[in-house]
């Protein structure tokens, strides 16, 4: 199975210049490697304008649920990032998300993950996951990707570091148990030096790459070595 590679740009660039700049040096790294799926997700209000170069590597950082909100018909979306989930966005909210991009065709990719490192990772996901996916049917569970992202290890926060790929294969079964999902994207401080520790593995088939992402010579090293896996 190919690896699929999602670049989170969360609130950067500042500039529509300098995404576009960053947009087609990205799109052109990932045409190299055909046996590699990458999507970026820019700030929403970059996101017509790459549509118009782009449109098959362009993703979302939300879904609006509301009925007739507009989702730029873009084909993939985050959907629960806990910075969502730190400015009030509940499971319930996330679950809202899901169903309407299900609606529209979109491919979401739920994200979910303890707060603190010495959190019960288990029960956890066991709540985030049940209350994400209330009401869905198996068929359309199964069309919602997950990605492990423990909110210690997320880049942007204080004294981050990558979680241990280990911890995240445990991760990794927890999911699988709930959702019977075979493999799990994994996001948190994935850069260049640890990629090929995550993607190695079977069970993880991608990553969410954050500040990486920002970084050209960095993010093209991270798709030269997802596409020798």
């Amino acid at each position: 199975m190919n690896k699929l590679i999602i670049a989170n740009w969360k609130n950067h660039p500042e500039t529509l210049e300098e995404a576009k700049e960053l947009f087609e040096f990205e799109v052109a790294e990932a045409l190299k490697y055909p046996n590699i799926k990458t999507i970026i997700c820019p700030p929403e209000h970059f996101l017509k304008s790459l549509i118009e170069i782009n449109r098959e590597f362009v993703g979302a950082q939300d879904v609006f649920w509301e009925p007739g909100a507009d989702n730029y018909q873009v084909k993939f979306a985050l959907v629960g990032h806990s910075d969502r989930r730190k400015a009030g966005e509940t499971d319930e909210i996330v679950n809202q998300k899901l169903k309407q991009a299900l609606i529209e065709g979109v491919v979401s990719v739920l994200l979910v993950g303890e707060k603190k490192r010495e959190d019960d990772s288990k029960m956890v996901l066991e709540e985030q996951l049940s209350k994400c996916l209330a009401g869905l049917s198996a068929t359309d569970a199964a069309r919602v990707l997950i990605a492990y992202e423990p909110v210690w290890a997320i880049s942007t926060n204080p004294n981050a570091e990558p979680d241990e790929p280990e911890n995240t294969l445990i991760a990794a079964e927890v999911i699988k148990q709930v959702t019977g999902k075979e493999s799990i994207l994994y996001g948190g401080s994935v850069n260049q030096n640890n990629v090929e520790n995550f993607l190695k593995h079977p069970e993880i088939s991608g990553a969410v790459i954050g500040g990486a992402s920002l970084r050209k010579e960095e993010f093209a090293n991270i798709l030269k070595v997802a596409s020798e896996l």
